[in-house]
């Protein structure tokens, strides 16, 4: 990694991550602490100290997908690697590639700390308050993996309030233009199972879905997500938020 990068992931109070279950479908959570609690020893490593929310496991050797968000500037980077140790506070990963990303369709936001309680939720089937979050949410984060390699990989998307379609338990995701990287459209046309992760900003809890993906190439382009399993990751944001 670069030195700004290392430098940008150690001054985030927040880490978008990306683990496979033990099956080897992708999972997504997020991880927080005091900024510092991602530091960089050397530039193909990353500790961090904080573990993730159930349902996630980090498992020595697993793949890994992190993506760093500085949420009020609208800065993020990618990394990507595999764990290499895991300790009763933390884990450290070994960086294998890590790139950055453009600021569209991030909405900027200021974050306060405030104390939560995690806890997670599993649920039978989507609830209104899931369905209310994903009729309104701005931002999300997908997760997939890449069949030929392995690798984990936790994408950005975001657009207005409401910007994603619920039918059903299908959640369809509008693929705006960016960087035109095209991972986690080219990880889906080989591996369809992905996870996907909605934080509701105002309840300090994230919505994690699991289930396969595709691409609808006819007309707007967009991924078309049909969820198998749900958690409510309760505590996992915990700060509040404001405009930036």
């Amino acid at each position: 990694m670069p030195d700004q990068h290392r430098d940008f992931f150690a001054s985030l109070p927040l880490l978008w991550v990306a683990l496979p279950d033990a099956n080897g479908a992708p999972l997504a959570t997020v991880l927080s602490g005091e900024p510092g609690f991602i530091d960089s020893p050397d530039p193909q490593r990353l500790t961090i100290a904080a573990l993730p929310a159930a349902p996630l496991v980090a498992r020595r050797g697993a793949p890994i997908g992190l993506l760093g968000l500085e949420h009020h500037t609208r800065r993020r980077n990618r990394a990507n690697g595999h764990v290499e140790s895991i300790g009763p506070l933390g884990f450290s990963v070994r960086v294998e590639e890590s790139f950055g990303n453009c600021p569209r369709f991030i909405t900027p936001r200021e974050a306060l700390p405030v104390a939560r309680q995690r806890e997670t939720q599993a649920l039978a089937a989507l609830d209104a308050d899931a369905r209310a979050l994903i009729g309104t949410a701005d931002t999300a984060f997908i997760a997939t993996s890449g069949a030929a390699t392995g690798g984990m990989d936790m994408s950005h998307r975001g657009g207005p309030p409401g910007f994603m379609a619920l039918e059903g338990e299908t959640v369809t995701i509008p693929d705006f233009p960016g960087n035109r990287f095209f991972n986690t459209l080219g990880n889906l046309l080989l591996e369809p199972r992905a996870a996907l992760l909605l934080p509701d900003f105002t309840q300090g809890r994230a919505l994690l879905l699991q289930g396969r993906a595709e691409t609808r190439w006819e007309g707007e382009r967009a991924v078309q997500f049909h969820t198998e399993h749900a958690w409510w990751q309760e505590g996992v944001l915990p700060f509040t938020w404001a405009p930036a």
